[in-house]
């Protein structure tokens, strides 16, 4: 092994690799900011330049090649507010080289192809057949280009518009990479090095980050690596969810949220002509809440296309590649979010309450857990130049490396056909982007395929909220091959373990899950104490909710009445009694809570705790009658996913075991109960 200097430190460690093994492709990312402060130009264009003229370990030489480049972007790039004076300049010289973002579109009248120039202002300019033809992004969206224009004024052709001809038209575009190259050169890399070198090439510092917040950021990079991946990430302003998919890949495009339409996006009837997923390999929207279509099938269109990677316009399908990313902000604390509505709130209302189209979304990065971004977090070591990097990930998308988890793991029997789809291709696009070498162990792949199950769970918890029993199985889990050992992979933000804590309880202290105001089901605590008195009933938590407040007056009713019954030593004459509910998921308070209150009056009465990890289920009438459970599936899920090990449950509730899915009964020790006294002494443990 080859020894290393003693007070070498790591970043220079991997610096000198790099120069090694990929010399003439890495470049200073300080560089890149230097220039880029006085220059409005994507990342990719700039270190276009670099690449050419500063590819050097020499202080001289690296000086004189940003010289060369600020010149050139001095003289050749188009700032909107020097247009005129560039356009002077073609006029006087005769020629002139531009650096500018062209878009080219087919004049039908005319039948001839014309460039418009983003940041010259210019339009309708004659074009060659062959551009459009050999790039074929120049027709959608557009493309940074190195163009040289001629001026010449003749009057005959006066009519005809414009002096300005196009005389040559070069993309800012690396040539092809040779991808035997970039593996041989991985292998020289741990991939602690490997991760902060992806990293340092989007422009981050790795130093200023966490392990995991490292995961995440390179996660964005899964729908570059991956054909027709879907991703979505929402979290608050600045973390820079944008910044890869606008600045960094030229192989992507980003559309601001506002009105799109499927002629734009998928096909153009007219001109029969492939949209953006056809021409690019990542399409992000920006800002989803504002995503709308004017077509009125274009959600339908895009659910189709997102779950095959095709769609049907006119008698034609056709195929495409184009991943689909959806950013947006998130106002409100998730905690808020998560009791309050779902985490894919910030969608539109055709997207974000449509279950079908939810669930074709792959991956869920929790932006909320990425740093927002100052200055630090910005390198200004050395990285891949981005051309380079967007390259050589197009490259890997042809290749497939997902069938390695095969080798050592199969996945649990709770992952539907579409979770499968979805954890494999993260466990493929993530082996490409960390091991591109095809190197790696059973515990490298174990790291990667947690991940994975994670950032699909995220998908599939939320589903649940919005979509009730249809999507309950959200416990996914992995089985080693050789020791037959599952594994279960949570979500760190429900925390849904935590509400029903295992253990005894304190007397008077109950858990319920009942539906509430806003329809969902959630879990309620009731806290109740007893003081000396002469039968006073007090309640804090409800509100004004009159439905709560019968349902609580039917709780002590029954008590006074019944009390004696129950046992001997429950007064309601000398003592009070105040009792408070706690909304734990925001839901809403409910009225349906009298069985509950029962038992909380009765609990602190007698000093008896109930039974360990136990939830109250069903309801009784104001004469004692039992009232089955409300969407019994549903009330069962919620129970497991909060952390409850045992259910009281009434026996009027057995009828609507068919509908519930058999592992989800066997999870819990049921408790069934056939009259409200007896499902006191039941929830108390008294014989």
């Amino acid at each position: 092994m080859e020894q290393i200097p003693e007070g070498t430190s790591f970043r220079e460690i991997i610096k000198d690799k790099l120069r090694q093994n990929f010399d003439g492709k890495i470049v200073r990312k300080d560089l890149t900011k230097k220039i880029k402060e006085g220059a409005n130009v994507p990342t990719y264009v700039l270190e276009f330049l670099l690449g050419q003229y500063c590819s050097s370990d020499d202080e001289e030489v690296i000086e004189a090649g940003i010289q060369k480049v600020k010149r050139i972007l001095a003289d050749n790039f188009v700032r909107p507010d020097e247009s005129q004076k560039i356009l002077s300049m073609l006029r006087q010289r005769g020629s002139h080289t531009v650096i500018d973002r062209i878009t080219v579109s087919l004049n039908i009248k005319k039948d001839s192809y014309e460039a418009e120039f983003s940041n010259l202002g210019l339009k309708a300019i004659p074009i060659s057949e062959e551009y459009p033809t050999k790039y074929d992004r120049l027709l959608c969206g557009g493309i940074w280009c190195i163009v040289q224009l001629d001026y010449e004024h003749v009057e005959e052709d006066k009519k005809n518009g414009t002096p300005i001809r196009i005389r040559k038209l070069t993309p800012i575009q690396m040539p092809h990479v040779d991808i035997d190259e970039l593996k041989r050169g991985r292998k020289a890399f741990s991939k602690e090095e490997w991760m902060d070198v992806m990293l340092r090439s989007i422009g981050m510092e790795p130093d200023t980050l966490s392990y995991r917040e490292k995961w995440l950021l390179l996660a964005r990079m899964l729908p570059l690596v991956e054909n027709n991946f879907n991703l979505c990430e929402l979290g608050p302003r600045s973390t820079g969810k944008s910044h890869l998919y606008k600045e960094i890949s030229p192989n992507s495009i980003l559309i601001s949220g506002g009105q799109t339409t499927v002629a734009n996006l998928f096909y153009n009837m007219g001109r029969k002509t492939v949209g953006l997923v056809g021409l690019w390999d990542c399409v992000a929207f920006d800002e989803v809440a504002g995503i709308h279509f004017k077509d009125n099938d274009g959600v339908q269109i895009m659910k189709d296309y997102m779950a095959s990677g095709s769609f049907a316009r006119g008698k034609e399908e056709k195929a495409a590649s184009a991943s689909m990313v959806f950013i947006g902000n998130i106002n409100q604390s998730v905690d808020v979010l998560l009791k309050t509505s779902s985490l894919f709130d910030p969608f539109p209302p055709e997207m974000g309450t449509d279950t079908a189209f939810l669930d074709r979304i792959h991956c869920y990065i929790p932006g909320w857990e990425i740093p927002k971004l100052r200055p630090e977090h910005f390198t200004d070591d050395y990285g891949f130049i981005t051309d380079y990097l967007a390259e050589f990930i197009r490259e890997l998308r042809k290749e497939q490396y997902g069938d390695a988890l095969d080798k050592y793991f199969h996945l649990g029997k709770n992952l539907n056909q579409r979770d499968t789809i979805a954890v494999r291709k993260m466990v493929d696009g993530f082996l490409k982007l960390i091991y591109p070498d095809g190197e790696f162990t059973k515990e490298e792949l174990e790291e990667i395929l947690k991940l994975s199950l994670e950032m699909r769970r995220r998908v599939k918890e939320q589903l649940k909220k919005l979509g009730g029993m249809e999507f309950y199985d959200v416990n996914f889990s992995y089985i080693d091959n050789e020791t037959f050992e599952e594994h279960y992979v949570s979500v760190p933000e429900q925390g849904g373990g935590k509400l029903i804590p295992e253990g005894m309880c304190n007397p008077g202290q109950v858990y319920t899950v009942s539906q509430g105001k806003s329809g969902m089901i959630g879990v309620f605590r009731l806290e109740s104490q007893m003081l000396p008195g002469n039968g006073k009933f007090e309640r804090t938590g409800i509100g004004s909710d009159r439905d709560a407040r019968e349902a609580t007056n039917t709780a002590f009713s029954f008590l006074k009445a019944n009390g004696n019954r129950i046992s001997g030593t429950i007064s309601t004459t000398t003592k009070d009694y105040i009792i408070n509910y706690q909304d734990l998921q925001g839901i809403g308070m409910t009225g349906k809570l009298a069985l509950p209150t029962l038992i909380a009056l009765c609990s602190i009465a007698l000093g008896k705790p109930t039974q360990s990890s136990l939830v109250v289920l069903g309801e009784i009438s104001i004469g004692g009658t039992l009232i089955k459970a409300d969407e019994l599936a549903n009330a069962l899920q919620v129970c497991l996913d909060s952390g409850a090990k045992r259910v009281l449950i009434p026996s009027t509730s057995f009828v609507d075991f068919a509908t519930v899915p058999p592992d989800l009964l066997s999870a819990f020790q049921l408790i069934p109960y056939q009259s409200a006294e007896d499902a006191v002494f039941k929830a108390l443990g008294v014989e």
